[in-house]
């Protein structure tokens, strides 16, 4: 197990300060977007994304552990 980067955990953390500390910016019922509330709809859209995010973060993560030369490390053995 490493310590994860700076750069994977920034992006890891997108997702939920977008989801539970943006509120207080936008909280309104009005204007409606897809039919949905606006806060609704924030939320749904970050849901939406944050498996891309995630995606994100993996890539740089292993991009990381590539670059410092490390292989596969712990975890289980694939035959």
């Amino acid at each position: 197990m490493h310590k994860p980067s700076g750069k994977a955990l920034l992006v890891g953390l997108i997702p939920f300060l977008a989801m539970c500390f943006s509120i207080t910016f936008w909280d309104r019922v009005y204007p409606f977007v897809l039919g949905l509330p606006f806060s609704i709809f924030w939320i749904v859209a970050w849901i939406i994304l944050t498996p891309i995010c995630m995606f994100v973060a993996y890539k740089i993560e292993t991009a990381h552990i590539a670059a410092r030369g490390g292989g596969k490390e712990g975890g289980a053995q694939h035959a």
